[in-house]
Formats: structure tokens, sequence, C-alpha cells
């Protein structure tokens, strides 16, 4: 389940935001728990917002506290991150920001109720994520934000219908995520929002330009995606927005150099990625990203 793939594919993230992105997943559904599943279909409704420019990112694969990566934003900002392989509870990556801001994670594998990672921001703040390992419907983790506000996760893994996931925010706010396993056509997962609304997936498996899934947002609108496995440059995926508005992505296999994918929105928004996989120190990923025509 994933409402925000029709367009995710056309936002360029900011460097800081890939760097971090493995580093703390989690810590993006607990750190603002009551925005994870209202973004989802929020997305699925918003035309995706593009910064025109490239972004390159290299890679290396150097020794403890060398860098690992680094990316060079359309504005010429570069985004560092260098990891380590230290004991528990020492320093695992550290992320220098464009502006110069440090942000650092530490790791730690104790026992249940213990403090798996740590993530501390350029400014001192610290978001802490606990994991459990509990029986069905018991606490799976606790995110506490650098506020103070604490985050919970549970998960089920119920039968067709149950809640799967329940994400209770730090005012008590609570989103939930029921998951089906049925035939083409029925719903595959329930989202329901802190604010009572639902959204709604329907996935079927179809042949190549069949529709692939159908997502009902809380205002009615429709999004549904055809999916398609077609040759190099032909198209792989479209999305249809709930106001018309098609987005397609086509996938190469080409050599280094070449483009690995192009994702044209509406209105002539456009997203190429080129990948290389030469030897450390070389480009590695090139994103050239063109935002839509005014209306």
């Amino acid at each position: 389940m994933n409402c925000s793939a029709p367009t995710k594919t056309l936002i360029a993230p900011s460097p800081l935001a890939l760097a971090l992105a493995g580093a703390i997943a989690l810590i993006c559904l607990g750190a603002s728990p009551s925005a994870t599943a209202r973004e989802r279909s929020a997305h699925a409704e918003r035309p995706a917002k593009l910064q025109a420019g490239t972004r390159t990112t290299t890679r290396e694969r150097g020794s403890d506290g060398l860098v690992d990566s680094s990316t060079v934003g359309p504005k010429g900002g570069t985004t560092r991150v260098d990891r380590f392989r230290d004991a528990q509870g020492n320093r695992d990556a550290s992320v220098t920001g464009p502006k110069g801001g440090v942000s650092t994670v530490d790791r730690s594998r104790g026992s249940d109720g213990l403090t798996d990672s740590t993530v501390t921001g350029p400014k001192g703040q610290t978001t802490q994520v606990d994991r459990y390992r509990d029986a069905q419907g018991n606490r799976d983790a606790t995110v506490t934000g650098p506020k103070g506000g604490v985050s919970t996760v549970d998960r089920t893994r119920g039968t067709d219908g149950l809640t799967d996931r329940t994400v209770t925010g730090p005012n008590g706010q609570s989103s939930t995520v029921d998951r089906s396993r049925g035939s083409d056509g029925v719903v595959d997962a329930t989202v329901t929002h802190r604010n009572g609304t639902t959204t709604v997936h329907d996935r079927s498996r179809g042949a190549d330009g069949a529709i692939d899934s159908t997502v009902t947002g809380p205002k009615g609108g429709v999004t549904t995606v055809d999916r398609a496995r077609g040759a190099d440059g032909l198209t792989d995926r479209t999305v249809t927005g709930p106001n018309g508005g098609v987005t397609t992505t086509d996938r190469s296999r080409g050599g280094d150099g070449a483009i690995d994918s192009s994702t044209t929105g509406p209105r002539g928004a456009r997203r190429v990625v080129d990948r290389s996989r030469n030897a450390d120190g070389t480009q590695n990923t090139t994103v050239t990203n063109t935002p839509p025509a005014k209306p």
C-alpha cells in the first residue's frame, strides 16, 4: 500500500532527506505520525512541485569516517554522508547538510524497550526510536521527538479486514491501516486517518495496460495506476489523477549514463534519472527535474 506512489515519482527530495531516509525511515513515521497517513492520501490528490535543475550523487565505500556519499543539489549545495561501523551506542552515521549543519545517527541493538536509534539534529534536537518485538497488538515501536512528543506504532497480523497497524501520535490521535488479500478489484487496504476520513485501495493483477490499482481519497477523488512490462523505452506505468492529470514513467535498462527512467507529468513536468555503476568517486546518479508549466 502506497498512496503517495503516483506522485512521488515527480518529487525531488532534498539531498538531506535522501541521505537520512535509510537511516531514520521509522522516524518519518513517528516524528509526525498524524501526518503520515494524511500525506499519503493528500499526495495522490495534489500536483507535485519540482525543483528545477540537476542533482548528482557520488558514492564511495571508504573506511570508517570517510565520505560514503556526496550529493550536489540544483543550487550547488552539497550533502555529505559519513558512515561508521562502531560498537553499539557509538555513532553510525554523520550527515553534513548544504549549510554545514550536522546530524548524527547512533544505533543500538538492545533488548525490547531500549533505545534502538538516536538521531541528533544540527541544533542538538534529539529523536529516539525504541523497538519492541512483542505479541500481536502490543507496541512495536515508540518514537520520542525533539520536543518530547511520543508516538507509538502497534502492528498486528490479523485476518482480512482487521486492523494491521495503529499509529498514535503525541496528542492521542490515531490512524489505522486494514489490509485484505481478496481477489482482483476487492479492497486491499483501508486507511482511516486521524480525522476519521478514509482512503481505499483496490489492487488488480491484470494484463499490461489494465488498471493495477485504484485509490479513492477522502473527498471521493479517484487515482488509477496502470502498469505495463514492455520493452525499454515503452511506458511502464500510467497514473491518472482525480482531476484527469496523467503521469507516465518509462524505464530503461541501458548502459551507464543512459536514461534509466523518465517520468512525465501534467503540464510538461519531467524527471529524468541516469544511473551509473562506476568506481568509487565517480558519478552514480544524476536526477534532472523540469517543473510543470504555469497554468
